[in-house]
């Protein structure tokens, strides 16, 4: 048994915890972001920094671009990668890859909005396929909000009332938050509004965007009835009704229902839409007795809560049309309508969110063209690019997230593969297969294509994206193989057993009803393995050939042929000491490795040689890897020339000699140590591969 700690050793622990929970807490940065003091002081913050009486729209997009961004260009076509939807809050972990234009047009929603050209009178509707990255374009909202403003860039206020116990005037003893964090500067009356309003925009220059300091609106009814008493009391002296005025600086908080709102659609017999505006108050309808004194109402709902913030509705067309109809009035003038009280002003950002079924009974339903005029519409798709794809799977299982087993290259890939190509509309150019048409779309170059015959070929197929596979299966998939009694105990992953566990899963999948669509499906699945056994066939070519010796020897080789031949000398040879003509098979046999005709090869050993003549003049040295057509040549050549030595054939019988054995290992090595294989991953791959060449199958056939 273990001894029982001391108390000193329970002491020293308790007293190492307390320090390192102390040097993570910030008192003054604590300080600083619940700061609160007078009416006063507030103008004089706002003087300094007209920033924080933005409103909600001009909040999100200085808060999305005060992360910063690129440009970058794609295919002819300009886009800006917006860093803030890399998740910098936590680490990645709600990280958008791949979205870029869809992004693009979002943020610029948010531009508009802060400028006040019509947009902040919309609602904003997320559209695509399920696990396109709705949900996590909206909690990257959410969440940001809330990081931005604690920060100084993003501080944000509002105001209690200084009362007595019974929300009077008199003492001030008891403190009355507006229930809606409403902005200081609405409780100016509005014959001053305007030059207040101009006063401040004199010294408001914003970083991002040309949007003025706007205040509309009439307070919340409680702050109004508030205002009201408090003017009555004091004869009509503002300045001694702001006396009971105490402006505080707040966090936007989900958590707190503070500025950021979530409605989910429920049960239509146990929901209404006082959840959006709020509900009376029973228990104080004795005290102030009438059920319309809005000190006996809760200003608690969605709409309520998220002033100031984001309000998101999850699902938005599922909702009841009682509460579209709320969502019209919200959108267009900032109103809400709580029970038996006058419209509201509200001050938010109203985003929902919807799959393909949903809006499409939405544009069929007549009745709804009030709600679709209101609504601006931002598509949403599947990734079609596989660089991106990799990079979602990569986060959930990478090697930081999956410790304890292996998963050997090219995995993700296939999957991520695989779920491009569903995606992927048919090509209508006869020479080109779906395959290119993935890797067209990742950037590889293919002959007879060009920057403008991709662009054409992703304009004639615009919906691309918005069908496939869902991310969300592929993950669902890698994770049931990870948790296989195969991998636990072989203590490893590879390509083959993630792509059987995707085949499985079609028969039992949940959105997928269409027996020739599975079909489509699992054929591409045998397009994914082809291409697969295509890549680790290379591989194994280059592990083979990685003597970098040899193949620089054989480079010196083919130069000083090529620069005989095309100078009509002859060759010195080393052995004989004699001189012989050019040698004709050793430079074809290299050329034939990357289909250079024999009616061309002059024009290709005249280029060499113009390559390595204008790397002179430049002061450089050519090298065998120099070129990356010829070192592929020269590879593909090396691979040739030692297959046979290495026998890999062989690897499929039970008896290897100890001679090849030894080759075999320094192969498998080379695996391991430049692509990321383990011991068993290597010696499963080449096996693999030695059972293709058994079946005489090659990469340079």
């Amino acid at each position: 048994m273990n001894p029982e700690p001391s108390a000193n050793d329970s002491s020293s622990a308790r007293d190492r915890y307390f320090s390192i929970i102390e040097n993570r807490v910030d008192r003054r940065t604590f300080q600083q972001q619940h700061w609160s003091g007078s009416y006063e002081e507030y103008l004089d913050i706002v003087a300094a920094n007209p920033a924080v009486a933005r409103n909600a729209y001009q909040r999100v997009y200085d808060m999305i671009l005060s992360h910063g961004w690129e440009k970058y260009r794609v295919f002819k076509k300009d886009l800006i990668r917006y860093h803030f939807f890399s998740d910098p809050f936590d680490h990645g972990a709600d990280a958008v890859f791949g979205l870029d234009s869809a992004l693009m047009q979002l943020v610029d929603f948010f531009r508009s909005a802060s400028e006040g050209y019509g947009t902040d009178k919309r609602i904003l509707l997320l559209h695509g396929p399920v696990g396109s990255s709705k949900s996590t374009i909206a909690r990257m909202l959410k969440k940001g909000m809330e990081a931005y403003t604690r920060t100084d860039d993003g501080a944000l206020y509002t105001f209690s009332w200084m009362l007595d116990e019974h929300c009077a005037a008199g003492d001030m003893t008891h403190e009355f938050m507006c229930p809606m964090h409403e902005e200081p500067l609405r409780l100016a009356p509005q014959s001053a509004r305007a030059d207040l309003i101009a006063a401040v925009n004199e010294n408001y220059h914003p970083t991002y965007h040309r949007g003025r300091i706007r205040i509309e609106g009439e307070l919340c009814p409680f702050c109004r009835k508030v205002m009201a008493d408090l003017m009555s009391h004091y004869d009509g002296d503002w300045r001694q009704a702001m006396k009971h005025v105490k402006v505080r600086r707040i966090a936007l908080s989900e958590k707190d229902r503070i500025g950021i709102g979530t409605f989910q659609p429920k049960d239509e017999k146990n929901q209404d839409s006082t959840e959006l505006t709020g509900d009376i108050n029973y228990r104080k309808i004795a005290q102030y007795g009438s059920d319309s004194d809005p000190r006996a109402f809760n200003f608690d709902g969605e709409l309520n809560i998220a002033n100031r913030g984001v309000c998101e509705f999850i699902e938005v067309l599922k909702l009841d049309v009682a509460f579209l109809y709320d969502l019209l009035g919200a959108s267009q003038e900032h109103m809400i309508k709580p029970k038996k009280f006058a419209q509201t002003h509200i001050d938010e950002v109203i985003l929902g969110h919807t799959n393909e079924p949903e809006f499409k009974r939405l544009q069929s339903n007549e009745l709804m063209e009030a709600f679709r005029d209101r609504t601006i519409k931002i598509d949403v798709p599947y990734n079609i690019r596989l660089d991106d794809e990799i990079r979602i799977y990569q986060k959930d299982f990478g090697a930081e997230r999956v410790r304890d087993i292996h998963i050997a290259p090219h995995t993700l890939e296939v999957a991520a593969m695989w779920a491009i190509l569903t995606r992927l509309a048919e090509p209508k150019k006869a020479d080109l297969t779906l395959m290119q048409k993935m890797k067209l779309y990742n950037g590889k170059a293919i002959s007879g294509y060009t920057e403008d015959s991709v662009k054409e070929l992703m304009e004639e197929a615009n919906r691309e994206g918005m069908n496939g596979i869902s991310p969300r299966y592929i993950q669902d998939k890698i994770s049931n193989t990870l948790v296989s009694p195969q991998s636990i105990e072989e203590r490893g992953v590879n390509p083959f057993m993630v792509l059987n566990e995707l085949e499985r899963g079609l028969d039992h999948h949940s959105l997928l009803t269409d027996e020739e669509m599975k079909k489509h499906y699992k054929e591409m699945l045998s397009l994914v393995l082809e291409e697969y056994e295509d890549v680790i066939k290379g591989e194994v070519q280059r592990a083979i050939c990685a003597d970098e010796e040899a193949i620089a020897r054989l480079c010196q080789n083919y130069i000083e042929n090529v620069r005989a031949y095309t100078q009509k000398e002859r060759v010195r040879n080393r052995y004989t000491g004699k001189d012989d003509e050019p040698d004709e098979r050793l430079m074809r046999s290299i050329e034939e490795k990357i289909d250079i005709p024999d009616s061309r090869k002059d024009d290709f050993r005249q280029e060499i040689m113009n390559y390595i003549g204008a790397l002179a003049l430049d002061g450089k040295k050519f090298e065998y890897n120099t070129n990356a057509r010829l070192y592929k040549a020269l590879e593909l050549k090396l691979f040739e020339d030692q297959r046979d030595t290495i026998k890999l054939k062989n690897l499929v019988s039970s008896v290897v000699d100890d001679e090849t054995q030894k080759k075999i290992d320094v192969v498998k090595q080379r695996l391991i140590k430049n692509f990321g294989y383990n011991e068993n991953s290597a010696t499963d791959v080449l096996n693999y591969v030695a059972s293709i060449f058994a079946r005489g199958d090659s990469k340079g056939d």
